[in-house]
C-alpha cells in the first residue's frame, strides 16, 4: 500500500505544471502588487482588495507598518486575502529583514531580530538559519506568503545611506553574502514562504538612496556585486529577484538615464541572459523618488514590463488612491491591445508567476 501511494505521488510530481486557464486581464492582474490604507479585515480598502483578488484583477498586496495595528488583525486580513484567491494564492508581502527594516515589531508583540550585519558577525550560517527559521515561522503563522529578503547587496561603501547605514548587508565579501542569503532562503522555504533577492544589480556601492531620488552607480558599481546572484541562481535557490532603481550609463540607452528596474540591458541582458535566471523578476517599489520624479505611471509600467519585469510593486504611498491597481491594469491591457509583443510578455510573466505561486504553502 505504501509503495503504491509513493508511486502515485511520484507520478504526480512527474507531470508538467499546467498554468491556469486565464483571460489576458487575469494574466495581467497577476503582475500587480499594491499597498493599501487599512489595518482591519472590516476596512473598506481591505474588502475592495479582496474583490480585486477574487476577480483576478490583482496578484497580491504589500503590508507596511501603517497596516499593522495588532498581530491578530494582520492574521485576519491575510486570511481574508487568502480566502479571496485560494488558487493561485496571492503574494501577501512584507519587508521583514531584521534590524531597522521591519514591518512587524515588538510594539505589536512580534519578536524582533538584529540586522544582517550583526547576525553575520555573531553567528555561523547554520546559526543564522536557525534565527531566521524562528522569524519565518512567525511570519508564516500570520498568513504571509512572501518576505522581501534577503539583501544580496555587498557592503562596498561604508558610507552608503541605505545599506551600510542600517547594517542591511551581511558582508563586504560576496561569497559570505551568498552564504547568509542561502541561510535566510532555506529558513523561509522551510516555513512555506517565498523570498526575493534584493537589490539587483547591487545597491551596496551606491552613494545615494533610491527612495529619495536618482541614483547613479556608474562610477561605483563593481561586477563582484553580481556574485551572490550568480551563486544562488546556480544553486537553484532563487524565488524572485527584486530589481532596484539604479542607473549605470553602460546599461542604459544613450541619453535615456534608465534605472535598472526599467532597463532591458540589466534585466534581460544581464540577469536572464548572462546569469541564466529564468524565474520571477519583481520591481522594487515603483513609487520611490528615483522613479516617480522622472517617469509617468504609464511609462513606468510599460517600460518595466518591456524590460523583463514580471511583478510590478507599488507601495501606494506617494499619492494614495484605492484605484491604483485598476489604473495599472488598464495600462497593461491598453498596451497589450496595441502591441501583440507586449501581450506575449504578459503571458510569459503569468506563466512564471503561477509556477512560483504553486510553491506557496
Amino acid at each position: 500500500m505504501l509503495l503504491r501511494r509513493l508511486a502515485v505521488v511520484l507520478a504526480l510530481f512527474s507531470l508538467p505544471i499546467a498554468t491556469h486557464a486565464a483571460t489576458l486581464e487575469e494574466m495581467a492582474g497577476q503582475m500587480i502588487v499594491v499597498g493599501f490604507q487599512g489595518d482591519d479585515a472590516s476596512d473598506a480598502a481591505v474588502k475592495s482588495l479582496q474583490e480585486d483578488l477574487a476577480a483576478g484583477r490583482l496578484g497580491g498586496v504589500m503590508l507596511l507598518k501603517l497596516n499593522v495595528k495588532s498581530l491578530d488583525a494582520v492574521a485576519k486580513m491575510n486570511a481574508a486575502f487568502r480566502a479571496a484567491s485560494p488558487d493561485p494564492l496571492p503574494f501577501i508581502t512584507l519587508d521583514q529583514e531584521g534590524g531597522a527594516v521591519e514591518r512587524l515589531t515588538e510594539a505589536v508583540g512580534f519578536k524582533e531580530i538584529p540586522n544582517a550585519a550583526a547576525i553575520a558577525a555573531a553567528n555561523s550560517p547554520d546559526e543564522a538559519e536557525a534565527i531566521y527559521a524562528q522569524m519565518a515561522a512567525s511570519i508564516a503563522e500570520l498568513g504571509f506568503t512572501v518576505n522581501f529578503g534577503p539583501v544580496a547587496d555587498v557592503n562596498l561603501n561604508p558610507d552608503n545611506q541605505v545599506i551600510a547605514k542600517f547594517g542591511r548587508a551581511f558582508s563586504n565579501d560576496p561569497a559570505v553574502v551568498a552564504e547568509y542569503d542561502a541561510a535566510f532562503i532555506k529558513a523561509h522555504h522551510a516555513a512555506g514562504l517565498l523570498t526575493a533577492l534584493k537589490h539587483f544589480p547591487g545597491h551596496g556601492s551606491s552613494t545615494a538612496d533610491s527612495h529619495e531620488g536618482f541614483v547613479d552607480i556608474t562610477q561605483t558599481w563593481q561586477p563582484s556585486e553580481l556574485d551572490p546572484y550568480r551563486a544562488l541562481i546556480g544553486e537553484n535557490m532563487v524565488d524572485m529577484v527584486m530589481v532596484g532603481h539604479l542607473y549605470h550609463a553602460d546599461y542604459s540607452d544613450a541619453g535615456a538615464q534608465t534605472p535598472s528596474s526599467l532597463s532591458p540591458q540589466w534585466i534581460t541582458g544581464v540577469l536572464r541572459d548572462e546569469l541564466g535566471y529564468q524565474g520571477v523578476v519583481i520591481s522594487d517599489d515603483l513609487e520611490m523618488g528615483a522613479i516617480r520624479d522622472h517617469f509617468t505611471l504609464e511609462e513606468t509600467v510599460t517600460q518595466a514590463v518591456r524590460a523583463g519585469t514580471d511583478v510590478l510593486l507599488f507601495s501606494n504611498t506617494a499619492k494614495y488612491r484605492a484605484s491604483l491597481g485598476q489604473e495599472i491594469l488598464d495600462i497593461l491591457l491598453a498596451e497589450a491591445a496595441a502591441d501583440p509583443a507586449f501581450a506575449e510578455r504578459i503571458e510569459e510573466s503569468y506563466e512564471r508567476i503561477v509556477e512560483l505561486k504553486a510553491r506557496i504553502r
